[in-house]
């Protein structure tokens, strides 16, 4: 009979050049988070040798770490296409750089994999854009894997299909997904529960987040507190148990101040009935 391992809940936190961020995620009452980073500044040896002692210090386990780049990012579908990842021309090679940074800075940290969004990848594989943007990300993912490390694309920008196609079409062995629950609905480019049908096996671990569809060509969805949106948790955990998923529910609020707070805990609390509730009978 299958045994099935019991999913671990985390935090997305940010990295921080003087605070303990991993204090701040242990006092939710988690064991694992991701680290989340944007200023390229801070990507050196002496703050990775500060993230492993604050790790240990906390208790709190990198799961992975997410990986931003430098330069001016729009997060929606109008401006997106132009700012986001590695699809800009303009801004291609600067953040394969990026990235690269990133990634020997999730090897300092002990970090298994690097996350990143690498943007509106084309839809149509006949798009004169769309085997320069393959060959980036190649180029950072081939990267990672001479480090050890993995490449998983946080999703959302893309349709599932496309996602699916771009990593099967890198071919490398070392690709993964980060599945943002909320991002497929706050883009418009479907539900979480269908795109798991699609790409679920290569799903290493997820941002558990939700949303509300919003009935408008031009604005996109509302992100919400865990339990108010669209996102059907149940039937997501139930089929990441049949796909005999290993990695972490990493919780993301994208507010502050004290209502995130809230909503964060709540969202555990919630999660954490689930993954019990819906674990199947070994």
């Amino acid at each position: 009979m299958a045994e099935y391992k019991t999913m671990e809940i985390g935090v997305l936190g940010h990295l921080r050049k003087e605070e303990n961020s991993f204090r701040i995620m242990a006092d939710y009452g988690v064991k694992t988070a991701q680290l989340q980073n944007w200023d390229m500044d801070l990507l050196k040896p002496e703050l990775a040798d500060k993230v492993r002692k604050d790790s240990l210090e906390a208790g709190v386990r990198i799961a992975a770490f997410w990986a931003g780049y430098s330069g001016k990012v729009i997060w929606n579908a109008t401006y997106g296409p132009a700012t986001c990842g590695l699809v800009p021309p303009h801004l291609r090679e600067r953040r394969v750089s990026d990235l690269k940074r990133g990634a020997d800075f999730a090897k300092w940290i002990g970090a298994p994999a690097i996350v990143t969004h690498c943007g509106f990848i084309p839809e149509n594989p006949s798009d004169p854009e769309y085997p320069a943007v393959l060959c980036a990300i190649y180029d950072v993912a081939e990267y990672c894997q001479k480090l050890g490390l993995g490449f998983w694309f946080e999703t959302g920008q893309e349709t599932p299909v496309t996602l699916l196609r771009t990593i099967e079409q890198i071919g490398l062995p070392n690709l993964g997904i980060n599945l943002d629950t909320a991002n497929l609905i706050l883009y418009g480019r479907g539900n979480p529960v269908d795109a798991l049908e699609i790409f679920g096996k290569y799903v290493r671990n997820l941002h558990a987040k939700d949303a509300a569809f919003v009935p408008s060509g031009i604005k996109g969805g509302k992100e919400v507190p865990i339990g108010e949106g669209a996102v059907d948790f149940r039937r997501i955990i139930r089929k990441l148990y049949e796909l005999n998923f290993e990695g972490e529910l990493i919780i993301e609020r994208e507010i502050s101040g004290p209502e995130q707070a809230r909503d964060i805990l709540k969202a555990k609390h919630l999660l954490e009935e689930l993954v019990v509730s819906c674990k199947p009978e070994n």
